[in-house]
């Protein structure tokens, strides 16, 4: 059930679309193309700065719980650092390998203290007729594992832990009522009301904020969708 793929890096490709290729790439390679979307679900941690070959790419900080959308980024080896926004404090510095005509969705996970990047590649195969697709990733730092549930309906995704993501899974279209349950017992802590599945569309549902936020912080737990396709 599982589609994740190994931790990568934050949140650093919203632009990366506009960054040189390295010495070593030819001209084809600028060609060849990923798809990327990059989602903001750390609960504590500020805005970032993204650099790209050491150049700073964003106008302004990517935001929690914000997301690029796809966005069209040359495939090949990248150097990316993230900074805190505003700063020359680099928390991330990589050489990340993206793949030629992969779409990818990049979490960035966890509290500030132990912020941690998490890829998924995306499979966006259409779905069948009268069917949607939907995933659930697990990214609320504090909670435990949980079961995902059709309210009055069978268990979708049982026992997903902190950062775990299911494969996209087929269901027919409609909307729902989605309860979170700790894992194999009845008990909801979280209840997500009217959730539309479009024939034909292909979604991700996580888990974001903390059960229990820390003082100052108003990032309660909740759940976003986002249309991948």
């Amino acid at each position: 059930m599982r589609n994740w793929s190994k931790l990568l890096l934050l949140a650093v490709l919203p632009v990366l679309l506009f960054t040189r290729c390295d010495d070593n790439d030819d001209d084809d390679d600028m060609m060849r193309m990923a798809q990327v979307m990059v989602v903001h679900a750390s609960p504590d941690a500020p805005g970032v700065d993204l650099l790209v070959d050491n150049t700073k790419v964003n106008a302004s900080a990517l935001n929690y719980p914000d997301n690029t959308g796809y966005l069209a980024v040359a495939a090949g080896n990248r150097n990316i650092k993230v900074n805190a926004a505003g700063t020359s404090t680099t928390v991330i510095d990589a050489d990340v390998p993206l793949s030629e005509n992969k779409s990818y969705t990049i979490f960035a996970a966890n509290t500030l203290a132990d912020i941690m990047p998490v890829v998924l590649e995306d499979d966006l195969t259409m779905p069948a007729t009268g069917k949607a697709h939907v995933r659930f990733v697990h990214l609320s730092p504090d909670a435990p594992a949980v079961d995902i549930a059709v309210k009055d309906g069978p268990v979708l995704f049982p026992d997903r832990s902190f950062k775990s993501a299911t494969a996209f899974t087929p269901v027919d279209a409609g909307t729902y009522t989605l309860e979170v349950r700790l894992a194999g017992t009845e008990n909801v802590v979280l209840t997500v009301p009217d959730v539309q599945l479009q024939n034909g569309k292909i979604y991700t549902v996580f888990a974001r904020g903390f059960v229990t936020p820390p003082s100052g912080n108003n990032n309660s737990l909740g759940a976003e969708v986002i249309v991948n396709k």
